[in-house]
């Protein structure tokens, strides 16, 4: 019996993988993360309720679940992650007809404080870009990317996958595969342009360049596809070098696209387009704008200022 349950849930949870993939089109990331929720889940009822397989999961497992979890010390925001992701299961196997009542829907996700992100001025990146030491062979690439990351607004996924097919420079603009393969079109300025450029005349193009990894625009020393974790060791690197007190990562540029545009006035559905947000309700995070900011529009727009 207990034998059956485990085959079920390695059965389900297979099924589960290959509908992120293929129905939902979510990156590799994306499902690794969803896998790990669910994993947390297995865990419990392994120890727990060994006899109890995916499909037999109640609202009062769930709840005892949530206490385990508090138990182990995961602080509130991991928690809404792994009851997100354990939501999304139950959604599919509901959508699937393999259970009749979905367990999840009465489960209340912590409530989490509103945290604004890490925000850059553009004096500051500035000095993080001065601090690239050009004369590595490396270092026309490092500038290339953080340009592109500040310009673009790209998540450091769309950043490693970039292709050289989808620069449209004579344009003036990228294109960019995010989130579920959904393609967008980003402006790119001038000045990425030419870093891009610098990069290729200084390094890529000296480069003998790994079988399939032709096409990607940003590639490492010997000739294959960057990394995630080089791209944080960049910006790592950068700001300890010029002593940076914030906590920042290639993430940060991004938010720092964001919010430079929202205060200099851009519409936030146009922003919302350019960074490849589904709602616009996540677009307005980046209206945490300063006070000073919102004195100056109150003196010039109000009519009683």
């Amino acid at each position: 019996m207990i034998l059956i349950k485990v085959m079920n849930w390695e059965k389900l949870i297979k099924d589960y993988e290959y509908y992120l993939k293929l129905d939902k089109g979510l990156s590799l990331n994306s499902i690794q993360a969803y896998m790990n929720d669910i994993k947390h889940l297995r865990i419990f009822c392994y120890y727990y309720y060994p006899t109890l397989g995916p499909t037999d999961v109640s609202l009062e497992h769930l709840e005892k679940f949530l206490a385990y979890l508090s138990e182990l010390e995961i602080n509130a925001r991991s928690q809404a992650r792994i009851i997100s992701g354990i939501k999304s299961f139950y959604n599919f196997l509901e959508i699937n007809e393999l259970i009749k009542d979905n367990p999840t829907l009465l489960i209340s996700t912590p409530r989490l404080n509103k945290k604004l992100p890490v925000v850059l001025s553009v004096e500051e990146i500035d000095a993080l870009i001065s601090a690239i030491d050009l004369s590595k062979p490396e270092g026309h690439r490092n500038k290339a990317i953080i340009e592109t990351l500040y310009s673009c607004g790209l998540r450091v996924s769309e950043l490693i996958e970039l292709r050289m097919y989808n620069l449209f420079f004579d344009e003036g603009f990228i294109k960019v595969i995010g989130k579920g393969n959904k393609e967008r079109i980003v402006p790119i300025s001038q000045k990425a342009i030419k870093e891009i450029n610098l990069y290729f005349e200084n390094l890529r193009n000296h480069l003998k360049i790994k079988k399939n990894c032709e096409s990607y625009v940003f590639l490492n020393r010997h000739g294959g596809k960057l990394t995630r974790v080089m791209i944080f060791t960049i910006v790592k690197e950068l700001a300890k070098k010029i002593g940076l007190e914030k906590n920042i990562s290639p993430h940060t540029f991004r938010h720092s696209f964001a919010t430079h545009l929202v205060e200099g006035g851009a519409d936030l559905r146009a922003v919302q387009q350019m960074l490849g947000h589904e709602s616009i309700l996540t677009t307005e995070i980046y209206t945490h704008l300063d006070k000073s900011y919102l004195k100056q529009v109150i003196t010039e727009y109000h009519p009683r200022s």
